[in-house]
């Protein structure tokens, strides 16, 4: 019998070792899906405010102001996809809306003969003084 007990002790214990796993993982997924949603919340609502341009006039222009707000919008929701999603097919769309977007983007200031902004590393790249022997590279470029 003391036998039969130990296993039944044992068994439990894995039980209640699979149970706060499997709650702390749940846990987790709720926190994900909240930063999720209300990532998108605030790309949606700064996208729409963004987008309620004055009318200069100028369709080019006007068309242009409010298709940027529109795609920067689409970016940082898909930035959103790439820090929770899970779904492999879904994380390489929104790595490619991103770069398509931030390209369309480009173009329409190009077009409009606006400045282009700083380029900055994409949210699934490390930034360049993280990379692997980027300080050595770095430190031998400033004493040469």
């Amino acid at each position: 019998m003391p036998r039969l007990d130990r296993s039944i002790r044992s068994g439990a214990a894995v039980l209640a070792a699979v149970c706060c796993v499997l709650a702390a993982s749940a846990s987790l997924a709720q926190d994900a899906a909240a930063a999720f949603k209300a990532e998108n919340a605030a790309a949606m609502d700064k996208m729409m405010a963004a987008m309620a341009i004055q009318p200069s006039g100028d369709i080019d222009r006007d068309f242009a102001e409010m298709m940027i707000p529109h795609h920067q919008g689409a970016i940082e929701m898909a930035e959103a996809e790439l820090r929770h999603g899970r779904n492999e097919q879904l994380r390489r769309i929104a790595q490619e809306i991103v770069v398509d977007q931030q390209q369309e983007i480009a173009a329409m200031r190009l077009a409009l003969g606006d400045p282009l902004p700083a380029s900055t590393p994409s949210p699934t790249q490390p930034a360049a003084d993280n990379l692997p022997g980027a300080a050595q590279h770095l430190h031998s470029e400033h004493h040469q």
